[in-house]
């Protein structure tokens, strides 16, 4: 009986010693596993947010991500290299010879040229500085039809403004054609030797 009695006594003083110790802040309350104090609710809600955490990241990520844009872009520089070479490549391509020109002239003839009149007694020299000054007042502005009449040797030039009429391709001396083939209608030559002397040429048509 004694010793019933003591044991209540010593479970008593347990007991209050208990509830001073948690009064006073000595002794925690029991915590969960691993010393972190359990979420409430069991612990599940948090569990669930965890686990729901990175699904929601994930499917918001898959709505707002376009897939990537594979199409290549045009390459300037290439269209614009491919274009400049056509351009040029039309741009050097030799414009077509016509077959047949008309055009006008100015023949300055000197003693020895070819066909040369007993009337022509200018030296070459002579010849090649009157047919410099005809070619400047022709570029100058002046009608190279009046200054047939004036300055040119050929027979009848005057009575024809220095025209030539139409001609093709073979029935002039080589140096006279090549010169006045390669011009454009209305345009002057420079001065052309031939054997007949010294030629101003414009082309007509």
């Amino acid at each position: 009986m004694i010793l019933q009695r003591a044991g209540v006594v010593t479970l008593a003083l347990s007991c209050t010693m208990q509830v001073m110790a948690c009064a006073s802040g000595t002794v925690q309350p029991p915590h969960g596993p691993g010393g972190d104090p359990p979420p409430a609710g069991g612990g599940m809600e948090h569990v669930a947010a965890i686990a729901e955490e990175p699904r929601t990241e994930s499917a918001t990520a898959s709505r707002n991500t376009n897939p990537p844009d594979t199409k290549p872009a045009p390459d300037a520089n290439v269209a614009f290299a491919s274009t400049t070479k056509a351009n040029a490549a039309d741009s050097s391509a030799p414009a077509e010879r016509p077959k047949q020109i008309t055009a006008r002239h100015v023949l300055i003839q000197y003693m020895g040229s070819e066909r040369a009149g007993s009337e022509v007694l200018r030296t070459r020299e002579q010849a090649l500085a009157l047919a410099e000054e005809v070619l400047r007042r022709a570029r100058a502005g002046e009608d190279l039809g009046r200054l047939a009449v004036e300055y040119s040797d050929e027979p009848n030039a005057a009575a024809r403004g220095g025209s030539l009429g139409r001609f093709g391709q073979g029935q002039m001396v080589p140096a006279f054609e090549a010169a006045a083939f390669k011009l454009k209608v209305g345009e002057i030559s420079d001065v052309v030797a031939t054997p007949f002397g010294f030629h101003v040429i414009q082309r007509t048509e």
